[in-house]
């Protein structure tokens, strides 16, 4: 079965993008990757040295994925947005990103109207970060409303996103800022009960979910929508997302 990922030209996740890639592959899944004009892509280039003094970057294994992920033939050719069938593929994953190359992918009206034709077919659409944004900012036709108005959902949570930019912003000024809302609060106006809808999962701003221990990990299931927060759930997500291509899984919340 083909798994699509979207992706911006440049500054895209690396972990949010390669460990579902591995451990989907693994699963003897083909991941196709898309990009505007079917470009290869690069990551964001700090997540895989660090982004402030050796910190805050990438863990080691996901490091190493990616580095696996540029040599795979999917990734260095890429489809383009606009030529993407979205009844050819069995499962839809958004990764996130907080660069400014993410613009590309967050703010386009194609993938947006991709998004909302893959949403009508009731397959599979996993979001990590600020991937939601995509579904968020996609209208139903039919309604004219939110893809996700009436789902639960986690995003990237407001602390975490001002808690990395107050971190970094005396050296790297609003790397951690994509735009000026919080995504945690453009999220939340998509739906029909923030209150009741959000989820924003266990604090915790260091620990992440590995291969072998997802504990640190958070993700929220609703139907076929799953969403996660950062690159800390990663495994589990992926892991989900598996599931749900299977057909195993309805509905739960973790």
């Amino acid at each position: 079965m083909n798994i699509l990922i979207p992706l911006p030209d440049n500054d895209f996740d690396v972990t949010e993008v390669s460990v579902p890639w591995r451990l989907l592959s693994d699963k003897g899944y083909d991941v196709i990757f898309a990009t505007e004009k079917g470009q290869t892509p690069r990551g964001d280039p700090r997540l895989l040295s660090g982004v402030i003094f050796g910190q805050l970057g990438a863990e080691p294994e996901p490091r190493r994925f990616y580095r696996e992920l540029e040599r795979a033939a999917p990734f260095r050719n890429p489809i383009a947005w606009d030529a993407v069938n979205p009844h050819d593929y069995a499962g839809l994953i958004l990764p996130g990103g907080h660069a400014p190359g993410m613009r590309q992918y967050l703010g386009s009206g194609v993938l947006r109207e991709k998004a909302a034709e893959f949403w009508s077919l009731e397959r599979p659409v996993g979001a990590i970060c600020h991937g939601v944004l995509v579904l968020a900012r996609a209208k139903d036709p039919a309604s004219n409303r939110s893809l996700i108005h009436d789902r639960d959902t986690t995003c990237l949570p407001k602390y975490m996103e001002r808690s990395a930019h107050m971190l970094t912003r005396w050296k790297l000024g609003t790397y951690y800022r994509t735009y000026p809302e919080f995504v945690e609060d453009e999220v939340k106006r998509a739906l029909d009960n923030p209150a009741a809808q959000f989820k924003r999962g266990p604090i915790n701003l260091t620990r992440k979910g590995t291969r072998v221990d997802d504990r640190a990990a958070f993700v929220v299931q609703d139907r076929r929508y799953l969403s996660a927060r950062w690159p800390g759930d990663a495994y589990l997500f992926a892991e989900r997302f598996a599931t749900l291509l299977s057909g195993s899984a309805i509905h739960a919340v973790q």
